[in-house]
């Protein structure tokens, strides 16, 4: 049987997508109730960070411990992916002591090689590319305070980023409606586009993007590794902040979300983020249980 890794979303199928929130839903519940669940005893995961993230860590570390099993952390300076060793003799060798590998990184490309020469499954915990993870939590956290996302429409404000591309692949997978507002010059990738099909519209205008939404989607304006862009990036955004008076242009009952972490003033005005339409919050904490459903899946 061949292994399974998790690279994009487009690696597992929508009735497969939706079984996962449905589990994670569950496994928060458990979580919740005190039960005590381990079916991951004795397994292993390492996880690779090449790029620091604080909700990254803690949720993989956390829900790899709290199903039982034991989780490894290995920063830049702990391994040598793609420097001192070939990324591929590194996956060969890692994967022979391990269970299940999570890796986070910026090269996308750097990704898809290690999986291709790993024993185990593989998670994609953000790449320049992607960050399927994130939306995995982002539609539990949607389906928990709203129901079901099909059907419905989510407008992305900002960056064409990793980000923006994971939602063009939701809203493929997840059979929603993704109206996307980004400056000229700071529009997701074609291909990734055309991937989404009639899911994806793409505008230069916020106010076109939110109108009627059901939820309203943005991230900062230069990710970790684009300080130098910051100033130019801060100009070409200045008019995409996700403040009160867009949030009124959206359906009455519109949810806010934010991956976090984020920047009051700047990408959200602190009115929407701290207001009562954000579940940032849930969201943040939903990595958690959206991450055992799915260590749970690739290792059961």
């Amino acid at each position: 049987m061949p292994v399974r890794h998790f690279i994009t979303l487009l690696d597992l199928s929508p009735d497969e997508l939706q079984g996962l929130i449905r589990r994670a839903i569950e496994l928060k519940t458990k979580h919740k109730a005190g039960e005590l669940y381990q079916p991951l005893r004795g397994k292993i995961l390492a996880m690779i960070f090449e790029k620091s993230s604080t909700r990254t860590r803690v949720s993989f570390e956390a829900g790899m411990t709290q199903l039982g099993g034991d989780a490894l952390f290995l920063s830049p300076r702990d391994t040598q992916l793609g420097r001192g060793e070939p990324i591929e003799d590194t996956a060969r060798v890692l994967s022979r002591m391990v269970d299940i590998i999570m890796i986070r990184t910026y090269e996308h490309e750097k990704l898809e090689r290690f999986a291709e020469n790993s024993q185990v499954p593989v998670i994609n915990a953000l790449t320049d590319r992607c960050h399927p993870c994130q939306l995995l939590a982002d539609v539990q956290t949607y389906v928990e305070h709203r129901g079901d996302i099909r059907g419905k429409t989510v407008a992305w404000i900002g960056d064409g980023n990793n980000m923006c591309h994971s939602y063009i692949g939701a809203a493929k997978q997840f059979d929603f409606q993704l109206k996307i507002a980004a400056p000229k010059g700071y529009a997701p990738e074609a291909d990734i586009v055309n991937c989404g099909g009639s899911h994806v519209e793409i505008s230069h205008d916020p106010a076109t993007a939110a109108r009627g939404a059901d939820l309203i989607v943005t991230d900062v304006w230069a990710s970790m590794g684009q300080e130098e862009e910051q100033a130019a990036r801060v100009k070409a955004f200045r008019d995409y902040q996700v403040d009160a008076k867009l949030m009124k242009l959206a359906a009455k009952d519109a949810l806010f979300m934010h991956c976090l972490p984020a920047h009051r003033g700047e990408e959200v005005s602190a009115e929407v983020l701290d207001g009562p339409q954000s579940v940032v919050w849930d969201e943040a904490e939903n990595r958690l249980h959206a991450q055992k459903a799915l260590l749970e899946m690739l290792l059961t």
